[in-house]
């Protein structure tokens, strides 16, 4: 028995759109993320050993959009398998409860149910 998805993959970089904080200008997509780290896939290889402030902007059920602001450092920058795309990892060095909120949300939310996963 397969267990559907419950999101279409298509509709992931509509929620996950990562900006830079002091210019407000979107510089990628999240491609992951941890308590710890996230991974960043941009159009533009990021600089190494830096401190980004970064802001995720979460839609909320009515519409209205929730920012949630971090800092973290660009740890390692690559080419994507995708043409003129980067992947870029970042070590999490402040963000706020709402970042743990998110994390765990998106676990929750990407996760299979155990009981009908075991099937």
């Amino acid at each position: 028995m397969f267990t559907h998805r419950r999101i279409e993959r298509h509709q992931l970089p509509c929620f996950l759109q990562v900006f830079n904080r002091v210019t407000d200008k979107p510089i990628g997509f999240l491609g992951n993320a941890s308590e710890s780290g996230l991974m960043l896939i941009s159009q533009l290889p990021m600089m190494v050993d830096v401190d980004f402030e970064l802001r995720l902007k979460i839609p909320g059920p009515t519409g209205e959009c929730q920012a949630i602001d971090l800092t973290a450092t660009c740890l390692w920058s690559h080419e994507d398998i995708n043409p003129q795309h980067y992947d870029s990892g970042f070590s999490v060095i402040e963000a706020g409860e709402e970042y743990s909120q998110l994390i765990s949300a998106l676990l929750n939310y990407f996760s299979f149910d155990p009981l009908q996963a075991s099937a």
